[in-house]
């Protein structure tokens, strides 16, 4: 014998889907979470110095050229023409890995005597990068950011 369906039967159903869907959201869900890592642990006081930041990226974009990198097999190779030498001779290079703060490069360098230096393929993992150069010009900060696929 079928029975009639009845809005109590309709009610009965809407709150048992509900449940499932809550209950979907809870279980299911979470498990495809990414990493959610802060680019760094003290972020609040790199916030109150980012003007710093501002201002050599505005020194950057004023060169008449910057700095460029190339891919080869052996690692990432950063150039920097002869009209901008960094003071000194040394840069300071910051690779944050996009997806996983662990595999994060941080390194200052010495250029070489063309004018470049070799970020070696052996601290590199296949993946996406944000590379962070940072120097100084004539006594001013400059950086430029690049992103960066290393395959």
């Amino acid at each position: 014998m079928l029975k009639k369906f009845t809005w109590g039967h309709g009610v009965i159903l809407a709150l048992g889907s509900f449940i499932a869907f809550i209950l979907f959201m809870i279980l299911v869900f979470p498990n495809g979470k990414q990493n959610a890592d802060l680019v760094t642990d003290d972020y609040y006081t790199e916030e109150l110095n980012y003007q710093q930041v501002i201002d050599a990226k505005n020194n950057a974009d004023a060169l008449p050229e910057k700095p460029v990198y190339t891919q080869k097999p052996d690692g990432i190779y950063l150039a920097f023409p002869q009209a901008i030498l960094p003071d000194n001779a040394k840069i300071h290079f910051d690779l944050y890995r996009t997806n996983d703060s662990n595999l994060d490069v941080k390194k200052e360098l010495q250029l070489d005597s063309k004018n470049s230096v070799l970020i070696p393929a052996k601290v590199l993992s296949a993946g996406s990068y944000t590379l962070k150069l940072k120097w100084q010009f004539q006594k001013k900060p400059h950086e430029i950011d690049y992103d960066v696929q290393w395959k």
